[in-house]
């Protein structure tokens, strides 16, 4: 959410750079409805004070011994007129508060300009795709020979599912674990267990609802739920309405947990295989900093990410996304492309990304900082590190072999029981 303050202050600044995203602020109905609601909050100060005023005259005349009953039908008087102001506040303020969670975050300065991802920015590249003495197939037509089953998903859920069997299944946790290992071992994470269902006000806390409902599946019941769209949601609400220490600082975490997602609007897109699933696993890293260090925090966080895909020996890219294609609640983006042969291009496989205060305010996230003794707003940072299921599509692209095996990548020889391939 942006700051209230700044959206009074400077309604015009903010419009200008929303347009960034292509995304139009109505200037003039926003600050009609801020308008309206100053009228109105006069109107119920100026009612509140009348009303004590009254309160307090009432006591005076019952000391003095004189009759209460014209004041106190007075008091009573303000105090329905108060009601039905107080009232309309509610609706003015309920009116506001979905405008304002309607508005995405404003863009960091440095964010590429641009519509749409065709103006992302690439920023480096590592490793080399492999070349293939014969005709690489994609990850469908090698891991259906290997306990791949798309046929048996399909009977028992429908489309975009998969069952995994054998060594695949194997590989597959293997991939979990060598992450959660690497975060945790080498880069500092403490590892986290997280619900996957959680409340909406979870989700509005990170920004998913109320824009992206739609991309949500929701659990019937009382209280109702819905499944988690990404453990971004679960991890970065542990420190909702907390004010933290200066010394409990930066706090990182990592935690390994399925993704449900409706992929809404994506008909049509990625319909084979793995690539765009309703149900996949994920290992997600969340940071909570120092406003300060938020933006070293994003370099570390996207290498940490890299640091998955180097030690698989999988050749990526890094882009910093450009303004129209940065995420809702994201201040700036770098997104990590796995390369896939079958396809020839990098596709997604991760993004890392700095929200700043945005959902920090939804949460009421804070700090003591020790220079003010005040509690300010903490920076919020998530980012895959990586999506599971994609990076098993990648080795079984770009680790294939002519007879239909697929080797595994020496660093997973420790999770596989020391073997190094998966056989037909």
């Amino acid at each position: 959410m942006l700051d209230p303050k700044l959206l009074r202050s400077d309604l015009p600044g903010v419009a200008a750079q929303l347009a960034r995203r292509n995304f139009s602020l109505d200037v003039g109905a926003f600050a009609a409805l801020e308008e309206q609601r100053k009228a109105v909050q006069i109107d119920a100060d100026r009612l509140r004070a009348e009303r004590n005023a009254g309160a307090k005259a009432v006591g005076q005349a019952k000391a003095r011994g004189e009759d209460v009953a014209p004041l106190l039908a007075r008091g009573e008087a303000l105090g329905g007129e108060l009601q039905g102001v107080e009232k309309q506040l509610d609706v003015i303020q309920a009116e506001l508060s979905a405008l304002q969670l309607g508005l995405p975050n404003l863009l960091h300065e440095s964010v590429p300009e641009g519509r749409d991802e065709s103006a992302n920015v690439e920023l480096r590249r590592w490793g080399v795709p492999r070349q293939f003495d014969f005709e690489p197939q994609d990850h469908v037509a090698v891991g259906e020979k290997l306990g791949m089953d798309f046929e048996s998903a399909s009977k028992i859920s429908g489309a975009r599912f998969v069952v995994m069997t054998g060594g695949l299944a194997k590989l597959h946790r293997a991939l979990i674990q060598f992450m959660l290992d690497m975060h945790t071992r080498d880069h500092g994470y403490r590892e986290a267990y997280v619900p996957y269902l959680v409340h909406a006000t979870a989700l509005e806390g990170t920004g998913q609802l109320p824009k992206f409902e739609q991309d949500l599946f929701a659990v019937r019941g009382d209280p109702g739920f819905y499944l988690i769209p990404t453990a971004e949601v679960p991890v970065t609400n542990l420190v909702r309405d907390r004010i933290l220490d200066a010394d409990q600082l930066p706090m990182r975490y990592a935690a390994h947990t399925p993704c449900f997602r409706s992929e809404a609007g994506s008909a049509g897109r990625d319909t084979r295989g793995m690539i765009r699933q309703h149900q996949f696993e994920k290992v997600e890293l969340v940071h909570i900093v120092r406003p300060d260090q938020s933006y070293e925090a994003l370099e570390s966080l996207t290498g940490h990410a890299e640091a998955v895909l180097q030690a698989l020996q999988l050749p990526y890219r890094v882009l910093a996304l450009c303004a129209g294609d940065v995420g809702f609640a994201a201040a700036k983006t770098y997104d990590l492309e796995v390369w896939l042969p079958s396809q020839k291009q990098y596709r997604e496989i991760s993004s890392c990304s700095n929200c700043e205060t945005f959902q920090a305010r939804r949460l009421q996230a804070r700090w003591r900082n020790p220079a003010t003794g005040k509690p300010e707003l903490v920076h919020t940072l998530n980012g895959s590190g990586v999506a599971v299921g994609r990076a098993l599509v990648a080795i079984l692209e770009n680790f294939q072999q002519a007879d239909g095996s697929v080797v595994i990548p020496a660093a997973l020889a420790p999770y596989m029981g020391g073997a190094d391939a998966l056989t037909p």
